[in-house]
């Protein structure tokens, strides 16, 4: 389904929870999120209907977040009712890795495509401070397992902060040098306006490539299967790849793609947007599909032209990320 700027709208990106087992400090409070419980957010059930009428609009690629997605009790289940709907082809999660050694077979049998692990440093202690609780031996075991069981491709999202961990971009490109990995280094946004947002923490990524090409040579025309906005690069002699995702300094708003649900059921067109859309209340109220797929449209419909970041998140956004989904 095209919206009002002509782009096809064919990924949705779902927050099956906003808790999580860690507490990154640019994502989450550190006392953690309020428990709504079950009733305050969407069931497995409600969420597999969303997307099979969303599926009938268009929608053909589903990224499960959180939170942290593998918290969420009956997960597998989820995956494997979502598998069983003709019209999607790819299933995707974005998890930090600590619960996916254990579940991953589990995981990739239910019908799960792809997996991305939100890493941001490759040192204990670093790992440790950023996270502010968690293993970085829990992470590592897990990108070995994805590999190992042929989750393809296996990517790692790493946030670059400046004077937190971008001495460590060399290591993260030799990573994907040394394995078939695909490494992608995003900038440091000020999401949910939590204090640890600084902007001089902020380091485009021109200059985080400038560092990586110290080493290595990026050779363009490389396509990554669900790569969405990063630019990406196959790394000259090596394994794995790179891409670099730009949100700060170089828009990509003009090639969105995606609308997002919130673990409590809104919709939303935008990240950084401040409409949304409460399908929970329409699922409460036992609307039909076609209600439900007035509502999907609307919220394609009013999906901005570009975000407004550089304004920064704004105190009447209340919303947080780990509330909307990474």
């Amino acid at each position: 389904m095209l919206d009002n700027y002509g782009r096809e709208i064919d990924y949705l990106r779902v927050s099956v929870t906003d808790r999580c087992n860690l507490r990154c400090r640019y994502c989450m409070p550190e006392e953690g999120v309020e428990n709504i419980g079950h009733p305050g957010i969407l069931s497995l059930e409600q969420i597999g209907r969303v997307i099979a009428v969303a599926a009938k609009l268009g929608i053909r690629k589903i990224r499960l977040t959180g939170g942290e997605p593998l918290v969420r009790k009956g997960i597998t289940k989820l995956i494997q009712s979502i598998s069983r709907i003709s019209q999607i082809e790819d299933i995707g999660m974005t998890t930090n890795g600590t619960l996916f050694t254990g579940m991953a077979k589990e995981l990739k049998a239910a019908g799960l495509t792809r997996i991305n692990f939100s890493l941001d440093s490759l040192q204990e202690d670093r790992f440790r401070y950023i996270t502010r609780r968690g293993e970085l031996s829990q992470v590592t075991a897990a990108i070995e397992t994805a590999l190992e069981i042929g989750m393809t491709p296996v990517k790692l999202n790493v946030v670059v902060m400046r004077g937190i961990n971008d001495q460590e971009i060399s290591d993260f490109a030799k990573l994907a040098y040394d394995l078939p990995l695909h490494v992608r280094f995003i900038e440091f946004m000020p999401i949910g306006d939590l204090p640890f947002f600084q902007k001089e923490r902020l380091m485009g990524v021109d200059e985080v490539k400038k560092i990586v090409t110290r080493n290595y040579e990026l050779l363009t025309g490389l396509t990554v299967r669900g790569s969405g906005p990063a630019k990406s690069y196959n790394i000259q002699g090596g394994k794995g790849s790179i891409g670099f995702i730009s949100p700060m300094s170089h828009y990509f708003c003009g090639e969105c793609n995606r609308i997002r649900m919130t673990a409590d059921g809104k919709l939303r067109g935008c990240l950084f947007g401040k409409k949304e859309i409460n399908l929970k209340l329409a699922l409460q109220n036992q609307v039909n599909d076609e209600k439900l797929a007035e509502l999907l449209k609307k919220a394609i419909q009013e999906k901005p032209n570009r975000h407004h970041m550089s304004e920064g998140w704004g105190a009447d956004n209340e919303r947080k990320m780990y509330q909307i989904g990474g």
